[in-house]
């Protein structure tokens, strides 16, 4: 019985052993392909770690370049403002030296008139005086002149519409800007109601529409004392259009028509920093 277990005993180990090798085989194997994967793993997430940083550097690009951008979008609201509110100072100054109403009213009379009436006259006409009728009204579209209630109504809207613009309503100041030039077409502030309306779309950069406002009150009223501002602003509306040679052009003609303006001074410096940034 002895020699029998003894037997059994010596079959079984052997077989034992080579199991237990075979396990550790298999173990050692799993370890190896877990430290692979690993391995793998390892690599896949540096990978990824270096796609992400790369993502990164191009959204900081993409955020410098809209930063830029942007910086230059204030910067010409900025200028387009400054340029605006002084103007608008330059005609309460002259109102308060009594040199002109506020509103500009101190445009010069169309071609179709003999005098244009002064600011005491205006200012007459508006308070309804018996002097009104005396001085040459502005003839309203038909040709026929203007009644004194009327010439008061025009006066009226035109200022109504500057305040309007001066309050930085840009938009309700073009609408009613565009409603006197209809409804006074011939009125000595008509000059004046086409710089403004060209102004009110130009801070609002819809330079093309602006372009055109400037354009007709050249071509309509050449000798209106806003013809210089108006040839600087289309130089100005061309440039921001992209039109660079004819900015140039344009800005040129500002300063040798109006030498002595302020307009040609602002064109000077419009045309100094073409040539900066062109160069």
């Amino acid at each position: 019985m002895a020699g029998a277990i003894a037997s059994a005993m010596l079959f079984v180990l052997p077989v034992f052993a080579q199991d237990s090798r075979l396990s550790l085989a298999d173990r050692v194997s799993l370890l190896e392909q877990r430290a692979q994967n690993k391995d793998q793993s390892g690599v896949a997430m540096v990978n990824q770690l270096q796609q992400m940083q790369s993502q990164l550097q191009q959204m900081q690009g993409q955020i410098e370049e809209l930063q830029h951008q942007l910086q230059q979008l204030q910067d010409k609201s900025k200028d387009q403002y400054i340029d605006l509110d002084s103007r608008v100072g330059r005609l309460e100054a002259a109102s308060k030296t009594g040199a002109a109403p506020a509103s500009g009213s101190s445009a010069p009379a169309t071609a179709g008139s003999a005098t244009a009436p002064g600011a005491a006259a205006t200012a007459a006409a508006a308070a309804g005086s018996a002097a009104a009728p005396a001085a040459k009204a502005p003839p309203a579209g038909n040709g026929k002149p203007l009644s004194a209630a009327d010439n008061a109504a025009a006066q009226a809207a035109y200022d109504a519409a500057f305040k309007t613009l001066r309050g930085g309503d840009y938009v309700g100041a073009s609408r009613d800007f565009r409603k006197f030039i209809e409804q006074y077409p011939d009125h000595p502030l008509t000059p004046n109601a086409f710089y403004w309306l060209g102004e009110s779309y130009y801070v609002t950069t819809n330079y093309q529409v602006a372009l055109q406002a400037f354009q007709h009150l050249l071509s309509q009223f050449p000798q209106s004392e806003k013809a210089p501002d108006a040839l600087l602003k289309v130089g100005y509306c061309q440039y921001e259009l992209k039109q660079v040679p004819a900015a140039k052009a344009t800005l040129e003609s500002v300063v040798s028509k109006y030498p002595s303006s302020k307009a040609a001074s602002l064109a000077k410096e419009r045309l100094s920093r073409i040539q900066t940034t062109a160069g």
